[in-house]
């Protein structure tokens, strides 16, 4: 596929460097030379200094002959720009970046498409649904829906007293006589490897294992694990940046007693106003006796989502050490993920990430609906329709000929998830489930084309 990403900031790099992975043909269009010759000095794809809302800019990168174009600048309104433009000039596919999410409530009604965007993402919006569904699953340290919660992606690391430590999955599966969840990859304690579990491996002591779950399916894992869901009320929050400002919105109108705490007086002011159903102090909470003045050990819950991640992460720490059952931190450093287990922080999130999974399905081969790269694990869970001419439709799973390094997770029928085994077979309109590692994602692709 030949790829335009205008804007060469955080999430425009970092797109240019997981597509380039991918062997597409990426060009970065940004003003600033600096963004540029970092993206130039260590990717391989090409760039051009410019404006991207110039139309001598959008023919020079071949705006016409592209496949895909994503505007991920800063500017809400340059992103639009961008991508009413190229497809005027022959895009096929436009992606903008925005910040208002009430462009993404009223989609339909604006008809986005009629101006020539195809799709529009906000990071800030997916991290804020990321924290509630996190806290809505707050037995878990990652977590995913599809098709509303048809099926969920729920990760889990395993402790000496859980009770399926040391057992095979096809051992731990027999204590439920109806399956509700299936283990879909493990990551195996102080290494870098993910494994695909097959019915005769071990479950280790360590083991970072991600499951897809049907109905049910959380508690029956809870009930396993040893660990208890216990509903959140009351959640304290650090910062008050958009994504502060959405999870303290979303929370507080779900009857979640909400404590927000904004270092800025006139932002934390502004809040104040915007959300009467939150309580928001105006303080440093990077001050130990700010936060215990204000009750945190009594909290279910807290969140940093500051603009410095290192604040973030000790903030968490000492909201760890007062009792805090669930802590999560918004950190922008990618390196960061690696150490979530080791530091003892529940979930980290990165805008970044998450822009780039809601981005990556539409760059991959068959009817890809949703799609997320496992956090710390080389693989990808992806969700394909099947079609009536996909060579995986009217077959029984087990007479597929599917790679060792890709497993089906479940199945989503007439909006249903089913927890699939070998002798299910696959008609036309299901919404299959797929966990691959790289090597075999394109081999998947061909079955769902």
């Amino acid at each position: 596929m030949k790829i335009i990403i205008a804007g060469a900031g955080e999430v425009g790099f970092h797109l240019a460097k997981l597509l380039s992975y991918e062997a597409q043909e990426i060009t970065l269009i940004d003003v600033n030379k600096d963004s540029l010759t970092k993206a130039d000095t260590h990717l391989d794809i090409k760039v051009i200094k410019g404006d991207s809302t110039s139309i001598s800019i959008l023919k020079d990168a071949r705006v016409a002959e592209s496949d895909l174009v994503i505007a991920v600048t800063s500017s809400e309104t340059t992103n639009i720009t961008v991508c009413v433009l190229a497809k005027q000039l022959g895009a096929k596919k436009t992606i903008a970046r925005i910040s208002n999410t009430e462009f993404i409530n009223h989609k339909e009604e604006v008809g986005f498409t009629k101006f020539g965007i195809d799709e529009l993402i906000s990071p800030e919006a997916l991290a804020a649904s990321e924290i509630k569904l996190l806290l809505d699953q707050s037995a878990f340290n990652d977590s995913y829906e599809f098709e509303g919660g048809a099926l969920t992606m729920l990760g889990l690391n395993l402790s000496s007293r859980m009770t399926f430590v040391g057992k095979t999955v096809k051992e731990a599966a027999q204590i439920f006589p109806e399956i509700h969840f299936v283990p879909i990859a493990i990551q195996r304690f102080g290494t870098q490897y993910t494994i695909i579990p097959r019915g005769d491996t071990v479950f280790k002591q360590g083991d970072n294992v991600v499951f897809i779950t049907s109905e049910g399916g959380a508690e029956e894992l809870c009930k396993l694990s040893g660990r208890t869901h216990t509903e959140v009320k009351n959640v304290m929050i650090l910062g008050g940046s958009k994504i502060g400002f959405k999870a303290a919105r979303d929370l507080s109108n779900s009857s979640t007693r909400v404590k927000l705490i904004e270092k800025d007086k006139e932002r934390a002011f502004d809040v104040a106003d915007e959300l009467p159903k939150v309580l928001v102090i105006n303080g440093d909470g990077r001050n130990v006796d700010l936060l215990e003045e204000e009750n945190l050990s009594d909290m279910d819950a807290f969140i940093a989502v500051t603009g410095n991640s290192e604040t973030n992460i000790m903030s968490c720490l000492v909201a760890k050490s007062k009792g805090v059952r669930k802590t999560i931190a918004l950190v922008e450093n990618m390196d960061y993920f690696e150490l979530s287990q080791s530091i003892g922080i529940d979930t980290l999130i990165n805008k970044k990430l998450l822009a780039a999974n809601n981005i990556f399905r539409y760059i991959r081969k068959g009817d890809v609906v949703a799609m997320t790269k496992l956090n710390n694990m080389h693989a990808e869970l992806l969700e394909f329709k099947v079609k009536s001419k996909s060579l995986i439709c009217n077959k029984i799973i087990k007479d597929i000929d599917f790679p060792r390094s890709a497993i089906i997770g479940g199945i989503i029928r007439d909006g249903n998830g089913i927890i699939a085994l070998g002798d299910f077979r696959i008609t036309e309109g299901d919404r299959v489930v797929v966990c691959c590692l790289p090597q075999s994602i394109k081999q998947v692709e061909k079955l769902f084309r």
